[in-house]
């Protein structure tokens, strides 16, 4: 398995992307550590990985706090001894469907800031002990707006493309001490942007199968990437098997981004 041995915090995990990641962690050996802020949520995963024969642990964390994300990896760090990897797929909060014109500068504003504030904190918790270890690896998920001009997005275009920059930032400054940053790109899985996809399709007079089709027609493999692709490509990049990546957007938008 790719990850044996190996300690993971994901952020967001109760969401539908970091649900997905942290059962391929899981599935490929990984000792899972479920942190987010519905507990709820963060148990359905747990119970679905514990179906599977592997062990979960949750942790009620605001990803916008820094003392609870500080916390959270500080009793990670007390039980595990170390963090291996870090995943931060923390939902945004944005507002789609809308033009720029006619939106507030508090909703094109706000992903942007959450994005930034929560991927800045969890790594800024995590790097300090990667640091001390020599490795470790950072992961963050955007999506194909940081690279295509997509309409009605609002601020998600600007958050995507922020982050990524983030990414090679922290890539600079962390590679000399063997610590790796990934962000991966999607395009999208279906199954969990379903009200966007809605929103987008009023917005330009579709129906939600006919704006998925034409979605699924940019792409080179005429599909988009499953939740489950997501998940299996994560856990490709946070293994040993890529530990000459960093400071590097793996592409999985099924050719939607052509890099």
């Amino acid at each position: 398995m790719l990850l044996t041995d190996k300690n993971a915090v994901i952020f967001g995990a109760g969401g539908s992307i970091g649900g997905a990641v942290a059962r391929a962690f899981a599935r490929e050996g990984a000792k899972v550590f479920l942190a987010g802020r519905t507990e709820a949520k963060l148990q359905a995963v747990a119970g679905d990985i514990a179906a599977t024969g592997e062990r979960a642990e949750t942790s009620q964390v605001d990803a916008l706090d820094e003392q609870s994300v500080n916390d959270c990896v500080a009793t990670i760090m007390k039980e595990a001894g170390r963090v291996d990897v870090s995943f931060n797929a923390i939902g945004l909060d944005e507002v789609q469907g809308t033009p720029l014109i006619e939106m507030s500068y508090d909703d094109f504003a706000r992903p942007i800031t959450i994005a930034t504030r929560t991927q800045f904190l969890t790594a800024k918790a995590v790097a300090p002990h990667m640091i001390e270890a020599g490795s470790g690896v950072i992961m963050m998920i955007t999506a194909s707006p940081s690279r295509i001009p997509f309409p009605l997005v609002g601020g998600f275009g600007v958050t995507c493309a922020a982050l990524e920059g983030l990414s090679r930032t922290l890539a600079a400054e962390l590679g000399p001490s063997g610590v790796r940053v990934i962000c991966l790109r999607s395009a999208g899985s279906v199954e969990s942007i379903e009200e966007v996809l809605d929103k987008h399709a009023t917005g330009t007079g579709m129906t939600r199968d006919e704006f998925i089709a034409g979605l699924t027609d940019m792409t080179l493999l005429k599909r988009l990437p499953s939740l489950d692709d997501v998940g299996s490509v994560a856990a490709l990049m946070a293994s040993d098997l890529a530990a000459a990546m960093t400071g590097a957007v793996p592409n999985v938008t099924c050719g939607q981004v052509v890099d």
